[in-house]
C-alpha cells in the first residue's frame, strides 16, 4: 500500500493567499499609476506628482501641521463618545425606560449629520476646541450605543444561563459573559463610531478652521489651497487617508484577531 504523497504548494499560491502582500502590491500599483499620470500630466497645479506629496506630507508632519492638532481632539471626542454611549447603553441593559430612551434618542440623533450641528456647538461653545469635540462626541455615541445595545440582545440565552448557573456577581456576569458575548457587536460599533469620527473632525476642522484661523488638517488643506499649493493639499488628503488605513487594517485589525477570531465568533 503506498503512503500518501504530501504535495508541496507552490510559491506564488502562497503569496497570493497572504492577504497583506495582495494589499501592499495593490497599494503599490496605485502609488505607480498616480506617478505616471502626474508626470505624464505635466500640471503640478492640477495633480502633483506622488513624490512632491511625500515630500509635503514629510515636511507637514515634521513641523507638526499635520495630526499632533487633530488627533488630540479626535482622541478626546472620540473617548468621551465611548463614554456617553456606555452610560447610555448601561441605563438601556438595566431598564425598560432606559431602552425606549436609547431607541427614541437613536431614532431622532442617528440621522442627524454631525456636522450639521457645529453652527450651534459654534454659539454654544464659542471658537474653541470644545465646539469640535461636542460633534464628534455625536458622530460617535449613536453609533456605538446602538451596536452594543443590539449584541446585548441578541446574546444567547445558553450564554445567560451559563453566567447564572456558575453564579457570577453583576460585574462578573457583565465582563465575562455580556460584553465577550455582543464583543462582535460592539468592534463594529467603535468601528463605525471612528469613521464617522474622523470624517467629521476633518470637515469640522475645515470650518472651524476658517472661523479660528487655526486647526490641524482640515485647516492646513483649506490654507494650503487658498495659497495654490497643491502638492500639500494632497499630503493632507494623503495624511487622512494613510491614518485611516493604519487604524482599520492595525488597530482593529489586531483587536480583531485578538477578540472575536481567537474566540472563535469569526471566520
Amino acid at each position: 500500500m503506498s503512503e500518501p504523497v504530501e504535495r508541496s504548494i507552490p510559491l506564488y499560491l502562497r503569496l497570493y493567499e497572504n492577504s497583506t502582500l495582495r494589499k501592499v502590491v495593490l497599494l503599490v500599483v496605485l502609488a505607480l499609476v498616480w506617478e505616471g499620470y502626474a508626470r505624464a500630466l505635466n500640471n503640478p497645479l492640477l495633480f502633483p506628482t506622488l513624490s512632491a506629496t511625500i515630500g509635503a506630507l514629510v515636511a507637514g508632519i515634521e513641523s507638526g501641521e499635520l495630526l499632533a492638532y487633530t488627533l488630540t481632539l479626535l482622541l478626546e471626542g472620540y473617548v468621551l463618545g465611548l463614554l456617553f454611549a456606555a452610560l447610555l447603553t448601561a441605563f438601556a441593559s438595566v431598564s425598560k425606560i432606559g431602552a425606549d430612551l436609547l431607541e427614541m434618542l437613536t431614532s431622532m440623533f442617528n440621522p442627524l449629520p454631525s456636522i450639521a450641528l457645529l453652527p450651534l456647538a459654534l454659539i454654544w461653545f464659542g471658537l474653541g476646541n470644545g465646539s469640535v469635540i461636542f460633534v464628534l462626541v455625536h458622530a460617535v455615541l449613536w453609533s456605538v450605543a446602538l451596536n452594543t445595545h443590539a449584541g446585548f440582545r441578541a446574546l444567547s440565552p445558553t450564554l445567560r444561563m451559563v453566567g447564572q448557573n456558575y453564579g457570577l456577581s453583576a460585574a462578573g456576569f457583565i465582563t465575562k459573559i455580556l460584553i465577550p458575548g455582543a464583543f462582535p457587536s460592539i468592534l463594529t460599533g467603535l468601528k463605525v463610531g471612528w469613521a464617522f469620527a474622523w470624517r467629521t473632525l476633518i470637515a469640522a476642522e475645515l470650518v472651524f478652521g476658517v472661523s479660528s484661523g487655526s486647526g490641524g488638517i482640515g485647516w492646513y488643506i483649506f490654507e494650503h489651497k487658498n495659497q495654490l499649493l497643491i502638492p500639500q493639499v494632497f499630503a493632507g488628503l494623503l495624511t487622512v487617508i494613510l491614518f485611516g488605513l493604519f487604524v482599520e487594517h492595525v488597530i482593529f485589525r489586531t483587536i480583531e484577531n485578538r477578540t472575536v477570531r481567537r474566540w472563535g465568533m469569526q471566520i
